[in-house]
């Protein structure tokens, strides 16, 4: 289907661009913060067996995983509250402006890997920054099946906020396991400066980890489609899609 955003540019709803990284029962499902690798595991209750290599009538599986430890999810306020806020409350829309950028991390004196907010200012345009998206560079396919568990990976400097504050994003993807430090002492300096808590929690923002942005997609000007599980809980499996914009041809 085509879709129109004014006169003159459109996108094309049946070429979507897939950002998440697909749930799988392997080891190489992506994976941080210490979790064990995803289950899928058939049920079995009074002679019944959910499986149909196995003789039953269907498959019938139950799932283990983590949201926040395996694959691409998005997260709301309610990660670093009191009270958990699904993150389903956090949007009434699913269609956003968007920019996407690639960044190299700055490499610090003790080895971290951080995005400073001057790396990203020169690569936004203010008309397309209801969504940032981030691709941290280098960019290669062991980010699909990575364990970053003990890695210290990448992370942004808190700094980078009042730049999303000005730009008044309202959702934050990366390609990281969190926006902040993976041993912090418990500060998320990020994840408490972007939704604004304790002080006066920010309802409709959210933060998406662990996408994946192919290297053949582009830098630039983008609609986001973000689709998140309707999980009353503060975090829950996303599929975060791109829409190229495209402009008619007279």
């Amino acid at each position: 289907m085509i879709f129109y955003l004014d006169p003159q540019h459109f996108i094309d709803t049946s070429a979507p661009i897939d950002l998440s990284l697909a749930l799988s029962a392997s080891v190489d499902n992506p994976r941080a913060w210490y979790v064990d690798a995803p289950r899928m595991e058939p049920v079995r209750a009074n002679g019944f067996v959910g499986s149909v290599a196995e003789g039953g009538a269907v498959n019938f599986r139950d799932v283990f995983f983590n949201p926040h430890g395996h694959g691409t999810h998005t997260e709301s306020y309610g990660h670093i509250s009191k009270d958990i806020y699904p993150v389903s409350l956090a949007l009434n829309q699913y269609f956003f402006k968007a920019t996407l950028v690639s960044v190299t991390p700055r490499v610090m004196a003790n080895g971290d890997q951080v995005v400073f907010a001057d790396q990203l200012e020169s690569l936004l345009n203010a008309a397309f920054t209801e969504a940032i998206i981030v691709r941290t560079l280098p960019n290669n396919d062991e980010k699909m099946s990575m364990n970053y568990s003990g890695t210290n990976p990448c992370y942004f400097d808190v700094g980078v906020v009042d730049l999303l504050d000005q730009l008044a994003v309202k959702h934050f993807l990366v390609d990281t396991p969190s926006v902040d430090r993976e041993e912090d002492a418990g500060v998320l300096a990020f994840h408490h400066a972007f939704w604004k808590v304790p002080e006066a929690p920010i309802a409709d923002r959210t933060i998406s980890e662990l996408i994946f942005v192919p290297n053949d997609v582009l830098d630039g000007k983008y609609v986001l489609e973000l689709q998140v599980a309707h999980f009353t809980n503060d975090a829950a499996p996303s599929r975060p899609l791109l829409y190229a914009i495209n402009e008619k041809k007279d």
